[in-house]
């Protein structure tokens, strides 16, 4: 199996083919985010990014902050001891309103950006090179 890379993920531009999370009916997500997934074995990622969707803490961050209920974005950042912290902003310099630790992850890249967006009916997650 090929090695993930960022220059890989940067190939993907926006398509219009979507895949649909399994556990959340509520997320579709892009070719680049399936990509990512198989390549970088991290169905782990999506699964955990599409249960904080809707959530408690989802939805009361949104009653505070209306940018998060048009559009978010994830950071996954691994250190050297393959310890990682997934967590989703409102914007980039706005503090977490989501911060995931994850004790052991064997996900090759150090850090990897997803971004959702809703469309009224799905909350769409993607790579930032698809918007």
């Amino acid at each position: 199996m090929p090695k993930l890379t960022q220059t890989d993920l940067r190939q993907f531009q926006g398509d219009l083919e979507r895949f649909r999370h399994s556990l959340n009916p509520n997320v579709i997500y892009t070719p680049g985010i399936q990509y990512l997934a198989e390549i970088g074995q991290a169905y782990w990622l999506i699964d955990a990014i599409a249960s904080w969707i809707g959530s408690a803490e989802f939805n009361a961050a949104k009653a505070k902050d209306y940018r998060i209920c048009d559009m978010h974005f994830w950071t996954l950042e691994v250190d050297e001891g393959n310890t990682a912290k997934l967590a989703a902003r409102a914007d980039s310099p706005c503090e977490p309103f989501i911060i995931q630790e994850i004790e052991f992850t064997d996900f090759p890249l150090p850090r990897v950006e997803v971004w959702a967006a809703y469309d009224g009916q799905h909350w769409t997650l993607y790579l930032p090179s698809e918007h």
